[in-house]
């Protein structure tokens, strides 16, 4: 009953920036977690920033200073302003939310993923 719709991601250079927005739709009620995770080739997946309802923000050390997640819970939408971009930062970004549904039971969902490539 909920989709999660990515975008905004790309091939910029270093130091460069990219957007990433995630929105979702279907039976909501509330999304007490947005968050962002990613991937890189032979690597775990990986937290990279998380909006708790209850605990506020936090963000993986590498990306701290650079990164910032940002939720609309009006729209159910949230977002990645990537700075300051490093090839390391070159993974499949997946966007993560836990929904209340309006049937009251907390489900996880996951994006399918948007590719971020960072080179020179």
């Amino acid at each position: 009953q909920v989709q999660l719709v990515e975008s905004g991601g790309g091939l910029v250079q270093p130091g460069g920036s990219l957007r990433l927005s995630c929105a979702a739709s279907g039976s909501i009620f509330r999304i007490p977690v947005m968050g962002w995770y990613r991937q890189a080739p032979g690597k775990q997946r990986e937290l990279v920033a998380i909006i708790n309802s209850s605990s506020g923000t936090n963000y993986a050390d590498s990306v701290k200073g650079r990164f910032t997640i940002s939720g609309d819970n009006a729209k159910n939408q949230v977002d990645l302003q990537m700075n300051s971009l490093k090839p390391e930062d070159t993974a499949v970004y997946y966007c993560n939310v836990v929904v209340l549904g309006k049937n009251l039971v907390h489900t996880t969902y996951w994006g399918k993923g948007t590719q971020v490539t960072v080179s020179s």
